[in-house]
Formats: C-alpha cells, sequence, structure tokens
C-alpha cells in the first residue's frame, strides 16, 4: 500500500479541507482525483497505489465529505462551490496544470473546469458521466442520499449496500461490499456505522430549481484536443451508451471504454478501466517528453 501524507487547506469561506497526497514524479502533472457525490479519497486508493511514485496523486475530500468540514450554509454544496475549493488547493499547492480523474460528481467538476480554466487540464477522466444524464439515475441517487441510515456492525452495513447497489455490481461477494461499506463509511460517535458524509449535501437537490440544468454539451469544447478517457459502466443508468458515443464524436483526443457487468460507477480497478488508465497516462506522459 503506497505512502500518503493528510493535507489540508482552507477554503474562502473558512472550512477545513483534507486531502491525500501521494508523492510522485516532478517532471510530470499529477493526478487529482474527484470523487462522487457521497464518497471520499478512500475511493481512489487502489488507484494510487497502483500509479504513485510514477505519478504523484492527489484526492481532495469535498466540503462535506471525509476529513473535510461540514459546510454551515448547506447550499455550498454545489459544484461551482467544490471547483471553486479545488481551485484554492491547486494555487495553494503550486499546481498550474494536472490530470484529472473525475468520478460521477468529480466529472461535472472537470467539465465545469473544461469550460472556466482548460489550461488547467493537461487530460481526463470521465468516469461515468457526461453532459447529459439519465434522469432515472438521477432519481435513483436522490432516493438514497442523506438518509442518515446507521448499521450495527460492517456486515449489516455491507448487506445494505449489496440490497441498495447489487444491480450496478452483480458481480460483487460479500468481501466486496464490505470492502465498499468500509470505503463509504465510518464508525460514528455512538459506536454505530454511518456513511461518511454530512446529510444535509442532499438538501440541494430537493429545492425548486434543484433540476435546474445548464445544457453542459457546448462545455465539452474546452477539453479540445487534450488526451481524455471516457469510461462507462455496461450497466450505467446514469450516462447513457447514446451520450457516450456522442461524447467520443465531439472530443478528438478521447478514447471511450465500457466496462463490462458494472453500473454506476466502475471502481477503476475492473482489468478494462485499468489498461484504459494506462494508456491515457501513457499519452500524457509522451506528451510531457515531446
Amino acid at each position: 500500500m503506497s505512502e500518503f501524507a493528510d493535507r489540508y487547506w482552507t477554503s474562502r469561506d473558512g472550512l477545513k479541507l483534507h486531502c491525500r497526497d501521494y508523492a510522485g514524479r516532478d517532471d510530470r502533472p499529477p493526478v487529482v482525483c474527484l470523487p462522487g457525490l457521497t464518497r471520499n479519497a478512500r475511493d481512489f486508493a487502489d488507484v494510487a497505489d497502483r500509479i504513485a511514485g510514477e505519478w504523484r496523486v492527489i484526492c481532495p475530500e469535498m466540503r462535506g465529505r471525509g476529513d473535510s468540514a461540514y459546510a454551515k450554509d448547506w447550499a455550498t454544496y454545489n459544484p461551482l462551490q467544490y471547483v471553486e475549493d479545488l481551485v484554492v488547493l491547486l494555487d495553494e499547492a503550486g499546481i498550474g496544470q494536472f490530470v484529472s480523474f473525475g468520478t460521477s460528481l468529480g466529472g461535472l467538476m472537470t467539465m465545469i473546469l473544461a469550460m472556466t480554466a482548460p489550461q488547467r487540464l493537461a487530460g481526463a477522466l470521465l468516469n461515468d458521466v457526461g453532459p447529459e444524464l439519465m434522469p432515472e439515475g438521477l432519481e435513483r441517487i436522490r432516493g438514497y442520499v442523506g438518509q442518515g441510515r446507521s448499521f450495527e456492525t460492517w456486515m449489516h452495513a455491507a448487506r445494505a449496500l449489496e440490497e441498495s447497489q447489487a444491480h450496478a455490481f452483480p458481480g460483487y461477494e460479500i468481501a466486496d461490499w464490505l470492502a465498499m461499506a468500509k470505503r463509504c463509511m465510518v464508525i460514528g460517535s455512538n459506536g454505530r456505522i454511518v456513511f461518511d458524509y454530512d446529510m444535509k449535501i442532499a438538501e440541494p437537490f430537493s429545492q425548486p430549481g434543484g433540476e435546474a440544468r445548464v445544457d453542459m454539451w457546448p462545455g465539452l469544447a474546452g477539453f479540445g484536443a487534450k488526451p481524455m478517457l471516457l469510461l462507462r459502466g455496461e450497466l450505467s443508468d446514469v450516462l447513457s451508451a447514446e451520450a457516450h458515443r456522442k461524447m467520443a464524436s465531439l472530443l478528438p483526443g478521447a478514447e471511450a471504454v465500457t466496462v463490462p457487468n458494472v453500473g454506476h460507477a466502475p471502481m477503476l480497478d475492473e482489468p478494462e478501466a485499468v489498461a484504459a488508465i494506462d494508456r491515457l497516462l501513457a499519452r500524457i506522459a509522451g506528451q510531457g517528453q515531446g
């Protein structure tokens, strides 16, 4: 297991935020891993273990997740705020350009960066997310975010995850569900096992206008011909196969890969995802040498 440093930075509105920082070569842009809506830095531990050393890997936790502070105002739980928080971290660390690995919400953040600061992206992985999201997947996510369930044991937590997400990971055994539980939950102050995020991150979903979405398709232009990997879970209810194909057709530097027998979202340890990530990083490393 690769070693990492726990680092902290402060958002413009005064929140102490956390990231894991794995050391790597300084002649390449770092890989910055941006997690999904309810997730944290632990989701990327396997990726970081595999590529750290050759690449510096930074895994920020958005406000309200993991070891980052919870916001006083739930209205700040939105993608534009998360991007602002990330930019503060990048500026403090002196990182001009980086490779973004964005899963779900992290991919939306990456697309916002492509629209607002494309010069900062050396390349990107968009994991099961795009400019157009399927309503059934969004409704499913809305149904579980912020429910505040707790569990007596890790086995109870694992079984609950299996019950709610077996459609996305039909090949998982109980050991896989236990590993997932330990990535997305912690032991709470009362000794029960709880999800590792502020339940109030669900609030913006439930507000009038919470459904409103800007058209993100034009934003893809910000990626230009940068090296990109577009991953989709074959069973995804968030990113359609049609949207996946359309994204690939609009991005000359993109490789589109479908991960078989997985839904939303691939964990990036699947053989197809591992091989595709290696190809993406080889392309970016090659550009740096050229």
